[in-house]
Order: structure tokens, then sequence, then C-alpha cells
């Protein structure tokens, strides 16, 4: 039975943290993959006010080989990261496990949500990280059937939550609009892009979820 592990990490404490975390204006995102030795979380969206600055300052770390732009939306970037010499870390002992990276997200400290195929694979990197001296916050562990039980999350990072629920509860998904992104920007305290883009960016994880999942149980 697979089952969910969630955790928290200082920036400072793997390499991926300390090359991609850009300062408290950046907030970064990683995309849903299944990591292996040769490419580990090699994509990242990247969302704040100066991102030609951002791309600077990661290029210079000794630990990224290359940094494309893939794409842009707004205030943010979507990212590849090639990567050159590193010692093993928890990007190595998340791909010797082969988890899949359901959630990576920071804006301060790192947050991770890995989905395991048993539990033997979590045990594995609970004994990596002991024996690499990795120091992780432990959230929680369950399985997805304790997941369903509790409703679905639709992949939601708990900013992206934040922003649907007040936009919902405010009116902006009305006809007329109730709200517009000025009012819910100034209630959250972040920009006008950054929710837009968490709107928009959830709406896209919730109808993914719904509609996709819809179309694979009737084939």
């Amino acid at each position: 039975m697979s089952v969910i592990l969630e955790f928290s990490i200082e920036p400072d404490a793997f390499v991926l943290g300390r090359a991609l975390s850009g300062g408290p204006d950046v907030e970064l995102e990683l995309e849903r993959i299944v990591p292996t030795e040769s490419a580990v979380m090699p994509f990242v969206w990247a969302t704040g006010d100066d991102l030609q600055s951002y791309e600077e300052t990661v290029r210079e770390s000794p630990s990224v080989r290359e940094l494309i732009a893939l794409d842009r939306v707004g205030s943010s970037g979507l990212y590849r990261v090639e990567w050159g010499e590193y010692d093993e870390d928890l990007m190595t002992g998340i791909a010797e496990t082969e988890a899949t990276v359901l959630e990576g997200r920071a804006d301060g400290n790192w947050v991770f949500r890995l989905r395991f195929n048993n539990h033997d694979k979590l045990t594995h990197l609970y004994n990596y990280l002991t024996d690499h001296d990795i120091e992780v916050h432990v959230e929680r562990t369950y399985t997805l059937t304790e997941e369903s039980e509790r409703g679905r999350r639709f992949g939601l990072t708990a900013e992206q939550r934040e922003a649907l629920v007040l936009a919902l509860q405010r009116g902006y998904f009305a006809t007329p609009s109730e709200a517009d992104l000025d009012e819910l920007a100034a209630e959250l305290d972040i920009s006008r892009q950054a929710v837009s883009d968490r709107i928009r960016r959830g709406n896209e994880k919730v109808l993914r979820r719904v509609l996709l999942s819809s179309v694979t149980d009737l084939n």
C-alpha cells in the first residue's frame, strides 16, 4: 500500500534548497515528478517581481550547471535546472527510494509531500536521512485510504487553497463578480499578480483532478 510523507526542511540543509531559494520575495514550487538518479527534480516554478535577478542568483550557484527558462506566465516563470556535481543529500535519497514528488514548495522553508510505493521505501528514506545527518521536520505520514476518508485535497498548496477559499467566500467567481483581485490581494497581503497566479494554478489542479481523473475512470 502506498504511503504519503509530509515534511519541511530548511533551505541550507540540501543542495536544491541552497541553489534555488532566492530570498523572501520569491515563491518556488516544483513540478510533480518521479525523480531518477539522472534527473532529480529539474523543473521549478518561480514567482516574484524580479525574476531576472533571481535567474542570475541561481546561475551563480556552484551546484547548477545551467538554468533554462521554459515559460513565463505573469510574474511566474518555469525553469529547468541542470545540475553539476554535488554530494549525496535529500535529492539523492528521494531518487533512491523512487518516491513521487507530489508537492515541493518554498516560501522560506521548503515543504515536501512524497508518495512511496510501500512502507519499506519510506523506511529506506528515514534511514538514509539519519545516516547522512539530514534534519527534516516530519509533519505526518498517512496512506491514500486515510487521505480519501478525510476528503479529496486535489494537490493544492496551502497558499493556493487559501486563495481559492477566500475568492469563493468573497464572491470572486460569482456573475457578476462581487470581489476583484485587488481586494483579495489586500486581504491576503500579497501582490495582485501573486493572488492571480495562486487562483489560476489552484483552479488548474482542481480541474485536472476532477475532469482528467473522470475521463480516465470512463476509459
